[in-house]
């Protein structure tokens, strides 16, 4: 199962472009609060990268500004790259579905 939950502010604004066939995609990074502390005490977060396409891209860009609060349900997507001799490894979120949070924004 690929399943994944994040809930956490938007860093800037959603970048957008068309591919080659027509569809739109949108790129979110979305900082993450952790669930712990760490050994001084403060929450650390994660920053993610969060893929959404075509309608859900073009709202995605509408409404979201940097500090707006989303609840993003999708899927782990895992890629290589080779380059140099070396093998890069990505992982990145799809959205399947988003939670515009309203009234939680910092």
């Amino acid at each position: 199962m690929n399943e994944c939950v994040v809930v956490g502010k938007v860093m800037e604004l959603p970048e957008i472009k068309k591919t080659a066939k027509g569809n739109t995609v949108a790129t979110i990074l979305l900082e993450c609060e952790k669930n712990f502390r760490d050994e001084d005490g403060m929450v650390g977060t994660d920053i993610f990268s969060v893929t959404v396409w075509r309608g859900e891209a073009e709202t995605a860009r509408e409404v979201l500004k940097p500090g707006s609060m989303v609840a993003i349900r999708g899927r782990m997507n895992g890629r290589s790259v080779f380059k140099d001799g070396k093998t890069y490894r990505f992982v990145e979120l799809v959205a399947e579905h988003i939670d515009y949070l309203r009234g939680l924004s910092a």
